[in-house]
């Protein structure tokens, strides 16, 4: 299924962004553990609408490059930043796939990385679990923010595997998952199920118990494709109603005049 000229140009906004504050990152203007300022300030900074900035912000916090402290504010993240071209052109290289295409690949890779996980995993990766499990939970009311976790949660359990080539390609469909579930996420119906499951993958990872694990993150993969299956026939729906509202203003305005 192709891009429409709307998902495009917004895809372009957001890689603008990133772009733009990958600058500040390179040449020292902004450094690990630096707050960034205030999302109106930040915007005018960079010369882009507040909109187009929570997206690209949202997408580096997703990635990893930015860290997002529930009540506290969005901070680059500590450490070396793992992020380049390559990667960071890898919003929109997936768009042409379908869901389900995109479901199945996950489903075989991820169980995967899920039991080695549970077998290779360290301690530094299961404090990582932990927190992006914590800050989920913290996240419930705030489906862009449960998104950003639940996707940096997937990215470490990838991580943990000890498997750089698989990590990587996690990497490109991680990104793809964002940007695409990022328009429907605010539609979604019960993300606490959502969030009892990651806790559930974890405490497997966590007890190095790798059956358990891929066995837990082959339902959560299923339910997480139901889910945002429901959520894009929302979107959807309430696309084709604001479609037909705007033809009905349109219709009466003509008739007035």
């Amino acid at each position: 299924m192709a891009r429409t000229k709307a998902e495009a140009h917004d895809t372009h906004r957001t890689m603008h962004v990133v772009n733009h504050i990958r600058t500040l990152i390179e040449n020292g203007s902004l450094r690990p553990g630096d707050k960034i300022p205030p999302e109106r300030e930040f915007a005018q900074l960079l010369n882009v609408s507040r909109a187009s900035l929570r997206t690209g912000i949202g997408y580096l916090a997703a990635m990893g490059v930015m860290k997002v402290k529930h009540g506290v504010g969005t901070f680059v993240a500590d450490g070396p930043v793992a992020f380049g071209k390559d990667s960071v052109s890898m919003i929109g290289a997936l768009h042409g796939f379908q869901s389900w295409q995109m479901f199945e690949a996950r489903l075989l890779i991820e169980s995967n990385l899920a039991a080695l996980a549970a077998e290779r995993g360290t301690e530094e990766h299961f404090t990582a679990l932990a927190e992006e499990v914590a800050e989920i939970f913290a996240a419930l009311e705030n489906p862009s923010e449960f998104l950003i976790h639940d996707v940096l949660f997937h990215r470490i359990v990838a991580q943990a595997s000890g498997n750089p080539i698989l990590a990587a390609l996690m990497e490109t469909i991680t990104s793809a998952l964002y940007d695409r579930r990022r328009r429907t996420v605010e539609k979604a119906i019960d993300l606490r199920e959502s969030a009892e499951m990651h806790r559930e993958l974890f405490r497997a990872i966590r007890s190095r118990n790798p059956e358990e694990a891929r066995r837990l993150m082959e339902q959560h993969l299923l339910m997480a494709q139901a889910a945002q299956g429901m959520e894009e026939s929302v979107e959807r729906k309430d696309g084709k109603g604001e479609g037909k509202a705007r033809g009905a203003r349109a219709k009466k305005a003509l008739t007035v005049g």
